[in-house]
């Protein structure tokens, strides 16, 4: 039995395809130790993990005060986050040993910590993968049409932060990529090689393990009698932005006393009786078991968060995918690229333009086509159990 560190950030996206990646290590009689905030305690110790927490809080406000107009910003949110983090982490485990660590591949200064301890580490990227040349492309496109004034600005700041943890904490940070990507020996990659971008190009230290996908248990009701053998549109923002009471509205205006049967999950944040009058095919709630309604679903209209995607494709979903933010650009991009699905802009979206944007994607074949091909790659990928074959094959390898 080796005793493993797991250091995560506090997002769903971020927390969930680790779940069943925890439960499968500990079945396989490893000890876990899982850093993340207090919001996720009670879902992570369900798995049979120990859980310790940091200030979320303290967290947030470190990584927001890089700035946010910006990549290059906040891989500096990112640096700032180190005092926090770190000495968190440090003060909570002293006097104890670890034979290596998971960390997240962008939040939680995994890579330093890995460093500090001098453990082995694992990366567990819970989006898209990237190499160091993919990455520094991206930021130079990126940087293209930020002011001179501004990069110095940036750079400098990158540059005395990172000088500052060098000195404070013995650790070097020798680029961009370091921070933001927090590369491993090893890196596992929740997706596949066929729907990862230029999947040819990485090398076997990427696993690409499929999606990792648990069920989740919930304490809300949701009465699935009621939505099958129904011709069902499920529809979502996911958990961050979703405060979208005008897109809810226009979704009522386009999908309002159709055929179909209509769920929609508005988030925690939002306000059922914001809404108005809900058509009567239409079924609101502020959560869903998403997994279990996809089951039912022939048309995901998402954000294109990397989860939702991954769960939407994996049982045979096409997708409408209207990005939001962060990463959610880029995956949608991919859907519509693989044929999975289409992407639409939030702005200036129109409830005819949605409306026939989903009759198009549920009565055109090639979408169903693609998805299936899709599908079978994800079911065929192993998901967290291939991920755990990973893990231990890398512990054999380095007589952990």
């Amino acid at each position: 039995m080796a005793r493993v560190l797991f250091i995560n950030g506090g997002s769903e996206g971020h927390i969930n395809p680790t779940i069943g990646v925890v439960q499968e290590l500990i079945s396989r009689g490893e000890e876990v130790v899982y850093f993340t905030i207090e919001a996720f305690r009670e879902r992570i110790e369900k798995t049979g993990a120990t859980v310790r927490t940091f200030d979320g809080e303290k967290f947030i406000k470190a990584f927001i005060s890089g700035g946010r107009n910006y990549l290059l910003e906040r891989i500096n949110g990112l640096l700032r986050t180190a005092d926090i983090m770190i000495p968190s982490v440090l003060e909570q485990i002293e006097g104890e040993q670890f034979d290596y660590i998971i960390h997240d591949s962008m939040f939680g200064c995994g890579r330093l910590l890995a460093q500090i301890l001098k453990l082995p580490a694992i990366n567990s990227s819970t989006s898209f993968a990237q190499t160091k040349a993919s990455f520094d492309k991206m930021l130079e496109h990126l940087s293209q049409n930020i002011p001179t004034e501004i990069v110095k600005t940036i750079n400098d700041d990158f540059q005395n932060l990172t000088t500052k943890i060098k000195e404070k904490f013995d650790v070097e940070i020798r680029s961009p990529f370091e921070v933001f990507c927090n590369p491993a020996p090893l890196t596992i990659v929740y997706t596949t090689r066929e729907f990862q971008p230029f999947g040819e190009t990485f090398d076997q230290t990427y696993k690409f393990v499929g999606p990792s996908i648990s069920l989740r248990s919930t304490q809300e009701n949701f009465d699935l009698t009621a939505i099958k053998g129904k011709s069902l549109i499920y529809i979502s923002l996911g958990t961050v932005f979703n405060q979208a009471i005008d897109f809810y509205k226009l979704c009522f205006k386009a999908f309002g006393n159709i055929d179909h049967t209509v769920v929609m999950s508005i988030g925690e944040k939002a306000l059922i009786s914001d809404l108005g009058e809900i058509p009567k095919n239409f079924i609101v709630k502020n959560y869903v078991p998403q997994i279990e309604v996809l089951k039912y679903t022939k048309l995901f209209i998402t954000h294109g968060g990397m989860n939702s995607t991954n769960e939407g494709l994996y049982y045979g979903v096409p997708l409408i995918v209207i990005p939001q933010s962060a990463d959610q650009p880029i995956i949608a991009q991919q859907v519509a690229n693989i044929g999975a699905g289409i992407k639409l802009q939030m702005q200036n979206l129109t409830a005819n333009q949605l409306r026939e944007s989903a009759d198009h994607v549920l009565n055109h074949p090639s979408f169903h086509k693609a998805v299936l091909n899709i599908k079978e790659s994800f079911q065929k990928s192993g998901g967290y159990h291939q991920a755990v074959d990973e893990i231990f094959e890398f512990k054999s390898e380095n007589d952990i």
